[in-house]
């Protein structure tokens, strides 16, 4: 396979991620998954939550793909397609657990717009309780703060209940 062809399916494979993270993010995490992501919306107490066990899980297809390619023959795209997996997963890393939650002791401070603008849509998705009313769910492209302001004014009016008598 030619290393251009190769190059596109890794880069393709990663924007194709942030659309299985936001997928898996909004409808697994915050719906039958919650048991395990709950742990990643309350204070942690260790080194590690339940949640940590989703980057387990999402390593499984960046394994088994680059396992499929490198020994049994599927292919050098499934070794292109399966580190592309990783790069997410290595990216999402360094972005969600070091810079935003500061799960490793650093002194960085997001300063250009687009790191401004992705760790506080990661943090207004944490400003609800439970696993109801979030907003942003995807990480690497977030909407701007005053649209998730407004998307959680509008959740939380309706989760109010009318007062008695009307």
């Amino acid at each position: 396979m030619p290393i251009n062809a190769g190059l596109l399916i890794f880069l393709a494979t990663v924007a194709a991620m942030e659309g299985v993270a936001y997928a898996a993010h909004r409808w697994i995490m915050h719906g039958p998954g919650w048991f395990l992501h709950e742990s990643h919306h309350r204070e942690r107490t260790g080194l590690f939550e339940a949640n940590d066990l989703y980057a387990v899980i999402f390593a499984v297809p960046s394994i088994l793909l680059l396992l499929g390619g490198v020994q049994l023959g599927w292919g050098a795209w499934a070794i292109w397609a399966g580190a592309g997996i990783a790069a997410y997963g290595a990216i999402y890393f360094g972005f969600h657990d070091v810079i935003v939650h500061r799960r490793v002791d650093h002194r960085y401070v997001p300063r250009s717009p687009y790191m401004k603008r992705i760790v506080q849509a990661h943090r207004l998705h944490h400003a609800t309780e439970g696993k109801e009313g979030s907003v942003s769910f995807g990480f690497l492209w977030a909407p701007r703060a005053e649209v998730l302001k407004a998307e959680l004014a509008r959740s939380a009016a309706k989760r109010m209940r009318a007062p008695k008598g009307r």
